[in-house]
């Protein structure tokens, strides 16, 4: 589960956005701040792993606080959710390395893929020690994807994307979940769930092999 930080200096755009995030299991609230300053010392005292951002605020605004993060190489994300939609603070977030920039108001959906990108970025980088060119541009190029599709939670479209690519290239034959996961570097509880979602979306087949000599184990093939 990740750790999130709300640093809104509205109290009721606080809460509609704490309601957001808990709409996702994969995430708990662990604070919410006033401002930079409030936000600064929370860092200092508490493992968090996302930040829902705001710009404007008193003391220590948005942006100052995001680039004293980076300055002291942090390990937390950002997503931005501000009233801000000029290019100079787009820019500028952006090359402090946010997640996501979210310009206000925006929708329960919006959001909610913002959310999604965060736990892509994150599975990516945690499911193998080393990253191929593609893997790379799945995480640098995701916020340019503006289609938005509604998944079941624990699906995301970087990965399912990158699993249906490999299961197409490889449609001549049946292949075992270690052997996906093994070749694309995600884990092999990750490869189980995209999976279940694909047969359950008769997107491929699957059949109990029993002739394995040991534990039976399922085969899978796309369908072409």
């Amino acid at each position: 589960m990740y750790d999130v930080l709300i640093v809104e200096d509205d109290p009721m755009v606080a809460m509609i956005n704490k309601q957001y995030v808990m709409q996702s299991p994969e995430f708990r609230v662990c604070g919410m701040c006033r401002d930079g300053i409030e936000a600064r010392e929370f860092l200092s005292k508490n493992k968090v792993d996302l930040i829902i951002l705001d710009k404007y605020m008193p003391r220590m605004t948005g942006l100052e606080l995001l680039t004293e993060i980076r300055k002291n190489e942090l390990p937390v994300q950002v997503i931005m959710v501000t009233a801000a939609n000029d290019s100079q603070s787009v820019e500028v977030a952006l090359r402090l390395g946010i997640v996501d920039y979210l310009v206000k108001p925006f929708t329960n959906s919006r959001f909610n893929q913002a959310l999604q990108n965060f736990i892509s970025r994150m599975e990516t980088l945690s499911d193998t020690s080393s990253l191929n060119q593609r893997m790379i541009d799945d995480i640098i190029n995701q916020n340019s994807k503006t289609e938005i599709t509604e998944y079941p939670k624990g699906i995301q479209q970087v990965t399912l994307d990158r699993i249906i690519e490999y299961l197409k290239s490889n449609s001549d034959v049946e292949l075992t979940g270690e052997q996906i996961a093994d070749d694309i570097g995600v884990s092999r509880v990750t490869v189980r769930r995209y999976m279940n979602y694909l047969l359950e979306n008769r997107q491929i087949n699957g059949r109990m092999n029993y002739e394995t000599g040991g534990r039976p184990c399922m085969m899978y093939r796309y369908i072409n």
